[in-house]
């Protein structure tokens, strides 16, 4: 299996102060990863170099085909096509309904034919479950179908990594099950590593995969049985 992410003795900093040191953890494509760790562990640090807002200037850093140490400016955009982020509060655009805020990100990402913007979106969609739904406004549709448009959206440009902070924090318990599972055939069935920050242990529990902690400026492996 190829890397998707490795990053090697890295030093994460945030405004000048060293917030993790020695970082060393690898992702296989496919592989689905949880991220723990307090809030202010560095959690969202290690994200945030992961997907090119923190630059990071020491150790060996790789995503994708991506040299986190020899990133230059202009490519952040390219390696962002390569990550889809799924969020917590679901960010969508309130004011069009789920197709066009899928129409919105592929048109960002450089997409021009009206068409193939078109039937990506809709295969997305179906790919979670929301194909009929895509002339309903975001406040029409319950926490959990928000989400799974979310996730959708997050699969347009076929990304090979997805980074979820705290995917289920504002959902229920049944249907914060329905989307671990959706979020796990995902990475099995579009090849996808998934890296899913997350304070919910009941969570890892029931669906166990391989842990990555963040405590006391470290980040410490726990190999744990793929899902």
């Amino acid at each position: 299996m190829s890397q998707v992410v490795t990053l090697k003795k890295a030093q994460i900093y945030q405004k000048g102060t060293k917030v993790l040191a020695d970082v060393d953890f690898e992702i296989e494509e496919s592989q689905f990863v949880y991220l723990i760790g307090k809030t202010g562990s560095g959690k969202s640090s290690l994200l945030k170099t992961i997907y090119g807002e923190l630059k990071l200037t020491e150790g060996l850093g790789k995503v994708d085909t991506y040299d986190l140490i020899e990133l230059k400016s202009k490519q952040i955009p390219y390696l962002r096509r390569s990550i889809g982020i799924v969020f917590q509060d679901f960010q969508l655009l309130m004011d069009r309904n789920v197709l066009r805020n899928l129409y919105f990100v592929l048109e960002a990402t450089g997409w021009k034919k009206k068409q193939e913007i078109h039937d990506r979106s809709m295969e997305c969609l179906k790919l979670v479950g929301m194909e009929d739904f895509g002339s309903k406004m975001p406040h029409e549709l319950s926490g959990g179908e928000q989400q799974r448009v979310s996730i959708g959206r997050a699969l347009l440009n076929k990304p090979r990594l997805i980074l979820a902070d705290e995917p289920t924090g504002n959902l229920d318990p049944e249907t914060s099950e329905e989307i671990m599972r959706l979020l796990i055939a995902i990475a099995k069935e579009e090849n996808t590593a998934i890296l899913m920050a997350t304070h919910d242990m009941h969570i890892v529990n029931k669906f166990p995969g391989k842990i990555v902690t963040v405590k006391d400026g470290r980040v410490l492996n726990t190999p744990a049985h793929q899902i």
